[in-house]
């Protein structure tokens, strides 16, 4: 009972208002107040220690006519609070970096909502949680989302793709066992009759354990698509709406 209960708040989440504004309302923020086309130049957007969403967002631009080609814009209660160079330089090139709002379907509530499924699935108690989103190797939005607990250690994170709510990866979970970061990233490649799983080399417990791992995170995905018909947000249709 608790648990359909508690999966029923996460899934409303986006339905009800936030105490602090999710990063969609962040990106509106900056493109109502600068211009429209400030969240086509948008690199990344940064969140720390949310509860669940965070007070802050750090938005990184694209900005040809600044220092290293970056500007940093921080959103905090509907209102920009600072613009400037960011302090320390961008890791990498920026080039091909900027995220594609028409294939942004998924708002840090909904992104929230994934990992704190997941966190119940593998046992994981956090307070907070910190959200990064930016472009994969592929062009492609993803979250990335961080549990942590009252010290702001890392619990584990979860990587979710925000073009169609797939997770991606998941780090440090399923009861503390990382098994070298549980990933899942084969495209269009399915596992089937015709494209098996490679079979594990190692006998015994340590055995057992990893395909306890993986069957949880094939749970942890196929859950996540389900929710994310639930949860979806165009991004495009957010901003335009009034």
């Amino acid at each position: 009972m608790w648990k359909s209960l508690l999966a029923s708040l996460l899934l409303a989440a986006p339905v009800f208002a936030e105490e602090n504004p999710s990063a969609y309302e962040a990106l509106r923020v900056v493109g109502t107040r600068l211009s429209r086309d400030t969240v086509n130049r948008v690199i990344s957007v940064t969140g720390i220690e949310g509860d669940p969403q965070p007070r802050t967002w750090t938005i990184l631009l694209e900005d040809r006519q600044a220092n290293g080609g970056v500007r940093e814009v921080v959103v905090e209660d509907q209102e920009i609070v600072s613009e400037r160079t960011p302090a320390h330089s961008v890791v990498g090139s920026t080039e091909n970096a900027t995220i594609k709002t028409s294939r942004l379907n998924l708002d840090s509530t909904g992104a929230y909502a994934v990992a704190s499924h997941t966190a119940e699935t593998s046992h994981v108690v956090f307070s907070r949680v910190s959200y990064t989103l930016r472009t994969d190797e592929r062009g492609n939005p993803l979250w990335i989302v961080t549990l942590q607990d009252r010290s702001s250690r890392p619990l584990g994170t979860i990587h979710i793709r925000a073009n169609n709510g797939s997770v991606a990866r998941v780090e440090g979970m399923y009861q503390g066992r990382n098994m070298e970061q549980v990933e899942e990233d084969r495209g269009p490649e399915r596992e089937d009759a015709d494209n098996p799983p490679a079979a594990d080399d190692e006998d015994g417990d340590e055995n057992i354990v990893k395909r306890r791992i993986k069957e949880m995170f094939r749970r942890t995905r196929d859950d996540a698509r389900h929710m994310f018909e639930r949860v979806r947000r165009s991004f495009v249709d957010f901003f335009d709406r009034r």
